[in-house]
């Protein structure tokens, strides 16, 4: 196996312990409702609690990564996230168990943000599409991993063994890059220029832009999946139906992210791959909005095409950005996707407020994904003048 080959595939499995311990929240929550008289709200906190550290720690990871080297802050990330979940794994309540769900999210973003930023010096200029394809699905695959196994150990032993199970990932994972892991020469030369810290300001302008569409994707499936089960409740559908729709979407994702970076890296042509998604996705929005169709279609649908840009948007730092700067650029890149997180979901639920109509934040999100298509040409132009300036 090619030493790029070999980095993503380890880089790709450590990551899966981000969603493996994310979901354990979610996977305990009848024993934390019932064991430690938690209410719903208290587990949406929890579950909030692990994106929340992003909007503050993302800048600072990359400026860590740079000072210190990727490697050592991405190890340093594992360490809090397996002290986060011991932390949690004993609380007897709901405050031991937000302090240990934001210390693991603060150890979240220290792994993610440098992590992303080893796959782009591995792959910046050849098969970064679908190197960021491949490695971006660790998520949803860790979430997956964790839905097979975690039921039956909250059975077997308890919500506090569910919670700690995340220490035991996160470990595996520290040992895997400890033990695996190659660092790429960019790493070491991006640590010693640590003195450096400006970024040009058209690469700033280019990398806010690519993060935005990064910010906006995430943030508009956040809406549909958080808002389409109560209106597809409205429309008549019973819990079982909309488990089932919202449950084939997501995985579907998966499948479509890694279909979008094998056509993008077949045809090299991100720019159609994108439109064709955007406009596919809105199109299923809109039809799940007015009702056109049977909603089991257009929950589908946005499943099979919401993906397929995944590969593209990811790699567009490694455009933006020279190798040194890519450390304290991917901070900034991230930085959009947990504001899109954190941000996009309530400003819909104030949407479906004011409007009264269970269908409003579903129209939302079709302008949320439109919008991707007039940034990523300004993307494009902003490329193109980076290129003659620098040619």
């Amino acid at each position: 196996m090619e030493d790029r080959w070999r980095a993503l595939a380890i880089l790709t499995a450590a990551r899966t312990s981000l969603g493996f311990q994310f979901q354990s929240v979610a996977a305990a929550s009848p024993q934390l409702v019932g064991e430690l008289g938690l209410s719903y709200a208290d587990l949406g906190t929890l579950i909030g609690l692990y994106f929340l550290p992003g909007l503050f720690i993302a800048l600072p990871a990359g400026a860590l990564g740079r000072r210190f080297g990727d490697s050592r802050v991405a190890l340093a990330g594992l360490l809090l996230m397996a002290a986060g979940a011991v932390l949690g794994s004993m609380a007897g309540g709901f405050a031991g168990l937000a302090a240990g769900r934001l210390l693991s999210g603060i150890g979240a973003v220290l792994l993610s943000v440098p992590l992303s930023k080893m796959v782009t010096d591995w792959f910046a200029g050849r098969e970064i599409v679908l190197a960021m394809a491949i490695f971006m699905n660790s998520f949803p695959i860790g979430i997956g991993l964790a839905v097979l196994v975690l039921g039956g150990l909250a059975g077997a032993a308890g919500w506090p063994a569910v919670i700690a199970s995340g220490a035991g990932l996160a470990l595996a994972a520290l040992m895997l890059l400890l033990l695996a892991y190659r660092p790429h020469s960019n790493e070491r030369a991006g640590s010693a220029a640590a003195g450096s810290w400006r970024i040009p300001r058209l690469d700033v302008a280019l990398v806010c832009i690519a993060g935005a569409l990064w910010g906006i994707l995430n943030g508009a499936f956040a809406i549909m999946v958080g808002f389409a089960p109560s209106y597809l409740g409205a429309a008549g559908l019973g819990p079982a139906e909309i488990g089932l729709l919202t449950g084939a979407a997501t995985w579907l994702v998966v499948a479509s992210a890694q279909a979008g970076g094998m056509l993008a890296q077949r045809w090299g042509r991100p720019g159609p791959l994108l439109t064709v998604a955007a406009l596919g996705w809105t199109a299923c929005l809109l039809a799940l909005a007015t009702r056109t169709g049977p909603p089991a279609l257009a929950m589908i649908g946005s499943g099979l095409v919401m993906g397929l840009p995944v590969g593209v948007i990811m790699a567009l730092p490694s455009q933006a950005l020279r190798p040194e700067d890519r450390a304290l650029g991917m901070g900034v890149f991230f930085l959009w996707l947990y504001a899109g997180h954190a941000g996009l979901p309530p400003l819909a639920g104030w949407v479906q407020d004011r409007a009264g109509s269970p269908a409003a934040p579903l129209w939302l999100a079709a302008a949320l994904v439109l919008s991707l298509l007039p940034l990523f040409q300004v993307f494009r132009w902003g490329v193109a003048v980076r290129q003659r300036a620098a040619g």
